[in-house]
């Protein structure tokens, strides 16, 4: 009995940087360098992609129960923007409640060329090897035995 509700037990996964609220404190607006952000909080998960001026540091966690889909417990984005110095000009929070689902469409691309069943692409190649002269050799100068 003690096994079967073990694994009914469940299971929080934390994904990214889940920056805690006492090392976002040490980081002040027109007082921290960029060296100083990341001895605080770590390298980001991403930067702005044009430019080295916002930096993020994205999380998630979430809980998963038996076979269930996982839950999203907390997701947080933080965002620190700096000057064209270098110092902090901008902290800005995200969390579960700004965030968007985004479906997920099931269609597939077509590609050209011929769809070929699973026995085609087994037998497709009988034949099309080159076959060996009377000396044992390939017409490409290998050794063909």
């Amino acid at each position: 009995m003690a096994s079967a509700m073990a694994g009914c037990a469940p299971i929080v996964d934390t994904r990214g940087n889940m920056v805690d609220n006492d090392r976002i404190e040490t980081v002040k607006i027109g007082q921290t360098s960029r060296e100083q952000v990341q001895q605080a909080l770590g390298s980001p998960s991403a930067t702005a992609l044009f430019d080295n001026e916002n930096w993020y540091y994205i999380g998630k966690r979430t809980e998963t129960l038996a076979f269930f889909a996982p839950e999203v417990l907390e997701q947080q984005v933080l965002i620190i923007s700096f000057d064209k110095d270098g110092i902090v000009s901008g902290i800005d929070r995200l969390d579960k409640e700004n965030g968007n689902q985004v479906q997920i469409v099931e269609r597939t691309t077509p590609t050209a060329g011929a769809e070929m069943t699973f026995l085609q692409q087994m037998f497709g190649n009988l034949g099309r090897f080159n076959a060996v002269d009377g000396r044992g050799a390939l017409p490409t100068g290998g050794i063909g035995r």
